[in-house]
């Protein structure tokens, strides 16, 4: 297994994505097991905005990696960058071209045509139109209030635009670099059980679930119509569990409930046999202002 050079590695996540872990990765890090060398396979079941996947991505050289997320929408932009490249970018330099110059009313307008045709292709859209499903995607990500990818009930995603004067909707260098990353990957939209097919004792796996909120107005599970609640955690951890007796080597990343209750144990309960560490973070996003700023989160491991 090879250590990927440092001119190859240039390439990260392509879409801004809640809970994103770019500011833990120098923690994450520690845990990659792959100077061993029989750890030759990578699954992230969770994958979100792929901070973690991309890392080590640009970092080695493996012999299998899986991903996948519930989110149909983010895995089929993973899958057109991964397949249709080049008619992505022609369509995202269309809007940026489109968008960039026009004043604040116009892009109001602009952007929300584009986000009731995202809608419109998300409920109704068939495999024809999963080229400019996954544009529209890229599109909203980068126009849309803070990068948010949030769905009401009915499933239509509902953030309003955002602020940004000069948005890079376009990045073509990055896409191109991460279409060529992808092309050996496993990509899936399923559940994360699904995994266990994949993982085995070569495969180090990592699980960044929905986090468990950190007070009962804080829930920023939304991005998909499903909640991941406590018995889901619990079920997430049983889950693990079975992995962990495979032989594989396993992280979960989550909030820390002690940052607002120091008598919350359900983390220490539910990964009990596990090492816990708790590592700073900078949370961005809460409508609650005093839970912004410095928190812990946990990093929890088998090994």
């Amino acid at each position: 297994m090879e250590v990927v050079s440092a001119r190859e590695a240039a390439v990260k996540p392509f879409l801004k994505w809640a809970g994103g872990k770019g500011q833990l990765l120098k923690e994450i890090e520690k845990y990659y097991p792959f100077n061993d060398r029989k750890f030759t396979k990578y699954a992230e079941p969770f994958v979100g905005g792929g901070a973690v996947l991309f890392d080590i991505l640009g970092k080695y050289d493996l012999e299998e990696i899986y991903i996948s997320d519930i989110n149909a929408e983010l895995i089929n932009t993973y899958i057109m960058i991964k397949e249709h490249i080049y008619a992505l970018i022609d369509l995202l330099s269309i809007y940026q071209n489109e968008y960039v110059p026009l004043d604040t009313e116009q892009r109001k307008t602009f952007y929300m045509a584009k986000r009731n045709r995202f809608n419109e292709l998300k409920i109704n859209g068939n495999e024809i139109e999963n080229i400019e499903k996954a544009a529209l995607m890229i599109f909203l990500n980068k126009t849309c209030f803070n990068g948010l990818y949030r769905v009401n009930k009915k499933g239509f995603f509902n953030v309003p635009m955002g602020s940004y004067k000069n948005p890079i909707i376009c990045d073509e260098k990055n896409l191109c670099a991460v279409s060529g990353k992808l092309k050996n990957i496993k990509i899936n939209c399923k559940d994360y059980k699904q995994s266990s097919e994949f993982i085995d004792e070569n495969t180090f796996a990592y699980f960044d679930p929905p986090y468990r909120p950190l007070t009962e107005t804080a829930s920023f599970t939304a991005y998909t119509e499903n909640m991941f609640d406590d018995k889901k955690q619990i079920e997430l951890a049983e889950f693990v569990d079975c992995m962990n007796q495979k032989g594989a080597k396993i992280v979960i990343s989550n909030s820390d409930p002690k940052n607002s209750n120091k008598e919350d144990e359900f983390f220490d309960n539910i990964y009990s046999n596990y090492k816990i560490k708790r590592v700073e973070a900078t949370r961005m996003i809460n409508c609650n202002s005093k839970a912004r700023g410095k928190i812990k989160e946990l990093l929890i491991s088998n090994f």
